[in-house]
């Protein structure tokens, strides 16, 4: 049985590291670079590095904040925001980070996601995903940092970046994202479900007990925070504790 992972995410705006509720009403968090050697001793997973406002403000994500953070963990790291271009994953990958996310631009230009999957393998290229569920009751896609709404559904778009080349997906609620009340297990399993590539669910963590029913009610392979882990809520080593004593099994 594979082993499930716990994944901090890092949510990064001029090189701090910040959290908000529902995309909104950011607050400092700290410095991502010890973060990332915190959460890697801890015996995270993996990590995931977001520069929030790259895609928003025409940014590329800093490839030496990268190179930093590489010096400091021994774990593997996502890197995404405002990547575009074959180019821009290799500055990246060469600066350490071991895979990419891309969320904006893949939806625009999905041929991106072909290309990156031929140039450095689909096991590098992760799709991340925002999504909200409206009135009528379906999970639709959102770009630009949660600011711009789409008309394409969730799963339609999911399926067909795995078609392209996606090799895993990062699936962000934003309903629940911040709130602590627990991840969106339904979109979540559908996923998980019904693709043929591994699934990461966000948004909505706050409890040990949240952790446990995403894995098992909703088929997820990882699970990612920030909060709880940021503001030492939560401390994954009981966590990853607390799973192995519901029969989940991690990485200890």
């Amino acid at each position: 049985m594979l082993t499930k992972r716990i994944i901090p995410c890092l949510d990064i705006k001029d090189g701090r590291t910040v959290k908000g509720v529902n995309f909104e009403s950011l607050r400092d968090a700290g410095d991502p670079v010890e973060l990332g050697a915190l959460y890697a001793k801890e015996g995270a997973d993996e990590l995931v590095f977001l520069d929030i406002t790259a895609t928003n403000e025409k940014r590329k994500t800093l490839s030496e904040l990268v190179k930093r953070i590489a010096g400091h963990i021994n774990i593997p790291f996502t890197v995404g925001g405002g990547i575009s271009s074959v180019q821009d994953v290799s500055v990246l990958l060469n600066n350490g980070a071991d895979k990419i996310s891309v969320n904006t631009a893949a939806f625009k230009t999905p041929e991106l996601i072909d290309s990156l999957a031929k140039e450095f393998g689909r096991q590098c290229v992760v799709l991340a995903i925002d999504t909200r569920m409206e009135d009528d009751g379906e999970w639709y896609v959102y770009l630009n940092g949660g600011r711009v709404k789409t008309e394409t559904k969730c799963f339609d778009w999911a399926k067909r970046a795995v078609d392209l080349g996606a090799g895993e997906i990062l699936l962000t609620s934003m309903n629940h994202d911040g709130t602590k009340k627990g991840f969106a297990l339904d979109i979540t399993k559908k996923l998980a479900t019904e693709l043929p590539v591994p699934v990461i669910a966000s948004g909505g963590g706050g409890t040990m007990e949240h952790f446990a029913d995403v894995y098992n009610d909703a088929n997820a392979d990882a699970a990612l925070a920030a909060s709880i882990f940021h503001f030492k809520e939560i401390a994954i080593p009981d966590l990853k504790r607390y799973l192995q004593s519901r029969g989940i099994v991690v990485r200890l």
